[in-house]
């Protein structure tokens, strides 16, 4: 089955609740008990088996986390847009919101002018799979992402986490670390992204999903 781009996934009817990424689609269902929790996991067990597609969910006190994402054809595709929107339909029927606000990644950003390089070592160091070039992820879906930032000139251990989300959600977290005692060290790219640091100097980039 042919892939489809995170544009064309949102294009479809009834994923408003869905945040596509490289390494899948996901929505985040703020349950409020573990019993309706295990609700809506029963009717997403019941549409997986009807559709023969089965996503990873993740199970909490208060929420449900799922991921989509057809691995034989290593992406998103149609199969996922239409599970994705009947997910949803069963999670309104069972009167369980969407919590979009909360949807966020983080990343592991190594900065090196040659990611060939040292790809090799953090996939055998981590385990991780490569699912697009320099972006590694862990296998099971748990772990955070790790990319490979290109730069100009070497860098010594030069690391940094970035937090990615929405738009509303990254402004809102940017308010909250300068009022914490973050500073920004480089805004010269915002609104894409900033980059902020802690008195100690490590640094975090602040960066709003591109829609």
């Amino acid at each position: 089955m042919d892939t489809i781009t995170s544009g064309e996934f949102r294009a479809f009817p009834g994923v408003e609740d869905w945040h596509p990424r490289v390494t899948g689609a996901f929505a985040l269902f703020r349950t409020g008990t573990f019993a309706v929790g295990a609700q809506l996991f029963g009717a997403i067990a019941e549409l997986a088996e009807a559709a023969d597609h089965h996503p990873d969910v993740d199970v909490r006190y208060s929420t449900v986390r799922v991921r989509l994402m057809t691995h034989s054809a290593g992406g998103l595709t149609r199969k996922d847009a239409a599970l994705a929107a009947q997910i949803s339909d069963a999670a309104r029927e069972l009167d369980i919101p969407a919590d979009t606000g909360r949807m966020l990644d983080v990343m592991l950003a190594v900065a090196t002018p040659d990611p060939g390089a040292v790809v090799p070592f953090w996939k055998a160091a981590t385990g991780f799979a490569e699912v697009r070039d320099g972006v590694l992820f862990d296998k099971d879906g748990r772990g955070p992402l790790i990319w490979f930032q290109p730069v100009d000139k070497p860098l010594r251990g030069r690391s940094h986490l970035d937090v990615n989300g929405p738009r509303d959600v990254i402004e809102k977290r940017l308010d909250a670390a300068l009022a914490a005692g973050g500073v920004i060290v480089d805004d010269s790219h915002a609104p894409e992204w900033w980059t902020l640091a802690d008195a100690d100097g490590h640094k975090v980039d602040l960066c709003p999903w591109r829609q």
